[in-house]
């Protein structure tokens, strides 16, 4: 059953939040390297399809090559089915069970997955001595976006059913799987259920709407993204959101920066200095802070978007001990052990 999260007004009345925006440092020779080489092969590759984002392409191409980046040695993992979905457990060599990471992988909801995030995935299960449950949620075109957030939704039910208490509970994700975050944390609520310890989020999409993006200085010096896709992903996602339609008529897009936030858990957002979704970082770091949530937002220097992932970077390897610190901050130190 497709549910629609409420976009209301933020109240005015609200508990002073602590809201924070860092600078960091980058600009190694290896992430210029890396920009780079993403402007000569991603860049035009997204241009193309930008200019018909409708026609068969072939993305599942973009998971199965995940499969020649190994995860971290002595990683372990087992697939576990969810209602409509399947998931990986995934586990770095030696990392406890005091906390756990439901992860949402990026890819502009229309491609990624499992494979793709794997080496992504066991090196924040080692930094932040966690397991990860990774969803391999449904995506577009043969999905609404709706279906994405229910099968993230039936994650975190079952971590909760696992014997994982919320508060030991982080929700995370890149790109798209930052959007994710956002909605499915937005959605635990609305639905009366408790909500995670905290939100992780790497180059976060936050607003499907494209305009401030395009505005932003950001959309001529985007390594991956060249402008025109923005718009295309907005096109495709229209078409293809399946939203519940009320006597007729379609309910409005949602967006996390769109929605009523209070009551979200604290959350951290990662971001590079020139990459096109730093609108997006920003302005949901605004509307966090106006609805009262804690939020760090980190700016790294003249990074890629989620260069998190790239573990040849001096600042991908920075940043993850920046998120297993935030981790750390919001989770127990010592509870029950959990045997999932």
């Amino acid at each position: 059953m497709n549910r629609v999260l409420t976009v209301v007004k933020t109240p005015q009345s609200l508990p002073a939040s602590s809201s924070t925006r860092l600078d960091m440092p980058g600009g190694s020779l290896g992430s210029r390297a890396l920009s780079a080489y993403l402007r000569l092969t991603v860049r035009p590759f997204l241009s193309v399809w930008a200019k018909a984002p409708n026609l068969p392409w072939p993305m599942g191409v973009v998971d199965y090559a995940g499969l020649l980046v190994p995860p971290l040695k002595g990683t372990t993992r087992s697939t576990v089915m969810l209602a409509e979905c399947r998931a990986e457990w995934l586990r770095a060599e030696g990392v406890g069970n005091n906390r756990v990471v439901l992860y949402l992988h990026g890819g502009a909801l229309v491609c990624c997955g499992l494979n793709s995030h794997r080496r992504l995935t066991s090196r924040v299960s080692k930094s932040v001595d966690a397991p990860v449950l990774s969803v391999d949620y449904r995506m577009m075109p043969r999905n609404p976006i709706s279906h994405a957030v229910e099968d993230c939704v039936d994650g975190y039910r079952y971590l909760l059913d696992s014997g994982y208490r919320p508060d030991q509970i982080v929700i995370a994700g890149d790109s798209a799987g930052g959007y994710l975050a956002f909605m499915v944390a937005l959605m635990l609520r609305d639905l009366g259920m408790p909500t995670p310890a905290c939100i992780v989020t790497m180059s976060p999409l936050t607003d499907m709407d494209p305009t401030g993006k395009l505005a932003h200085e950001n959309a001529s010096r985007c390594a991956v993204f060249p402008a025109d896709a923005v718009p295309a992903l907005t096109v495709l996602a229209d078409r293809v959101d399946a939203r519940i339609f009320v006597d007729g008529t379609r309910g409005p897009r949602v967006s996390p920066v769109d929605a009523d936030l209070t009551g979200l858990p604290p959350v951290l957002i990662q971001a590079g200095s020139t990459e096109m979704v730093l609108a997006d970082a920003e302005l949901m770091a605004d509307r966090l802070d106006a609805a009262g949530v804690d939020c760090e937002l980190q700016v790294w220097d003249d990074q890629v978007h989620v260069f998190q992932a790239a573990d040849f970077l001096p600042e991908s390897h920075r940043a993850l001990r920046k998120i297993a610190a935030f981790v750390r901050t919001h989770t127990p130190i010592s509870v029950a052990s959990s045997t999932a």
